[in-house]
């Protein structure tokens, strides 16, 4: 029976006949580890689904956008509630009072990274978005420091992103007005910027290693989202190992030569009293973290925007006599944003009605805690539904469609909400979220002064299609684009 179970993890998971996980969930019923559930029993835990034996409610679930199960079994349960995933109890949390609730106004209690297994064995709790305890707190706060330290919040990360502009606008204006597919080129102008902060340069388009990088970043994403990993690695990752079976997964592990600038800074916090935390690992998962994280989020953002243009063409164009009237001619700068309220309410509507992460990544109660009435035990794994909360009908007029006017008042000016937390919210807040404003506003409005963006021909507006692609983030479907120069 070993022999089967090795011989269907080996395969392709969406070849593994039914047989196969018949045996292995039968295999993983006598493994089962007895009393699991007594930690659970106390009274007011969140209610939830009934759970079956060993795979718990994973038979509920649409696996390659569990988002939406957790919206439905939100409408079922209310806005906290729990799910059995594995052997693994999970309250999840839903709705923008609820998560503001629990994750800015209880932060601490809900500011323990969860251990998911995949992240463990890669990254052996170093860096910064899987860390944990003090180590984490260590991390962030070099991390914030060092970028502020750089320049993110001046002008020298304007005048990378402006230069970095200039080879990005070259390159599609290369393409000379015919179809072509801009996601690749907007993900390298992307990354282009994190790397200049970590690596101390910047790459050509076409350069063999950086194009590497890339795709080692990007099939990193690819895999954390797929079925397979997401289920059979981190639910069920003790069998494996007691297996002794190791997925194969090509997660990058090598990283180019850090920057003297990024590598200095690093090096000098030795002298401190936290030293013991400032040692390889921590850097190169630091690093890693801060390229991922610092190229999909933003990439992935700025491809659903020009998608959104192609289908909305009249808001494109509201956008253009908006650069024209305050910009002209001249370079875009952040300065510009406070005087140009339809475009950054343009650019925070993609960023709300795209929601390309919509569960945010797990927090883990350090205490025990009550959240609306519910008991919740210290070590819970926590799943926060950001896209609850970007689609709460008690905040958003139209949650469901794409509207720029959420984040206008009746004159026209820009209005902040509180509701709007792609970056997710609390302790755990996007470290990069300052840096991202920054691109997404001065690459987007850059390539919207330049150029006017078509579908293909014989593809109209209303043909274009919205559905998200399968993975970790909710990304476009590829899609192909016209760029025409504007005189």
């Amino acid at each position: 029976m070993l022999r089967v179970l090795r011989l269907c993890l080996q395969m392709d998971w969406s070849n593994c006949t039914s047989v196969g996980l018949v045996l292995i969930l039968t295999f993983l019923f006598i493994m089962k580890i007895g009393g699991f559930w007594n930690g659970y029993l106390r009274k007011n835990f969140p209610p939830g689904p009934r759970a079956l034996p060993i795979i718990g409610n994973l038979h509920l679930f649409d696996l390659k956008r569990p988002y939406r199960t957790y919206l439905q079994l939100s409408k079922a349960y209310g806005p906290v509630f729990s799910v059995q995933m594995g052997q693994r109890k999970i309250v999840v949390i839903s709705g923008y009072e609820t998560v503001k609730e629990a994750l800015v106004n209880q932060a601490d209690a809900f500011a323990e990274r969860s251990k998911i297994p995949i992240f463990e064995d890669l990254t052996k709790g170093n860096g910064v978005v899987f860390a944990h305890g003090e180590n984490w707190k260590i991390m962030r706060r070099f991390t914030l420091t060092t970028l502020r330290d750089f320049g993110m919040e001046k002008r020298a990360i304007e005048d990378l992103i402006v230069e970095e502009y200039g080879y990005l606008a070259d390159t599609i204006g290369s393409q000379e007005g015919k179809p072509f597919d801009v996601s690749k080129i907007i993900n390298a102008a992307v990354a282009n910027i994190i790397v200049s902060i970590l690596l101390g340069k910047r790459f050509d388009y076409k350069d063999s290693r950086f194009i590497r990088l890339q795709n080692l970043t990007n099939e990193s994403v690819r895999l954390a989202g797929n079925p397979f990993v997401t289920v059979m690695l981190n639910i069920f990752m003790l069998l494996f190992h007691w297996m002794q079976y190791e997925p194969k997964l090509n997660f990058p592990t090598k990283i180019p030569k850090i920057s003297s600038f990024y590598l200095i800074h690093f090096i000098f916090q030795e002298k401190s009293t936290t030293k013991r935390y400032f040692h390889n690992g921590n850097l190169l998962s630091l690093v890693s973290n801060l390229f991922t994280a610092g190229v999909e989020t933003i990439s992935t953002t700025l491809n659903w925007s020009f998608l959104l243009m192609l289908k909305y063409p009249e808001i494109q164009r509201k956008v253009q006599e908006e650069i024209d009237r305050v910009i002209g001619s001249n370079p875009p700068r952040t300065e510009h944003r406070t005087q140009m309220p339809y475009t950054d309410a343009v650019i925070h509507e993609v960023q709300r009605f795209a929601n390309i992460l919509p569960l945010d990544l797990p927090h883990e109660t350090v205490t025990d805690v009550t959240l609306k009435g519910y008991f919740i035990p210290k070590g819970t794994y926590i799943v926060p539904l950001l896209t609850s909360v970007l689609q709460d009908k008690s905040q958003w007029e139209k949650p469901e469609m794409f509207y720029p006017e959420h984040f206008l008042d009746s004159q026209g000016k820009f209005v902040k909400k509180d509701a709007f937390m792609p970056f997710s919210a609390g302790r755990r807040i996007c470290a990069g979220e300052t840096l991202a404003k920054t691109e997404l506003f001065l690459f987007f409005t850059s390539l919207l002064q330049r150029f006017t963006f078509h579908p293909p021909p014989g593809v109209s507006s209303s043909d274009l299609d919205l559905t998200p692609a399968v993975g970790f983030n909710i990304v476009p479907k590829t899609y192909k684009i016209c760029a025409e120069t504007r005189s």
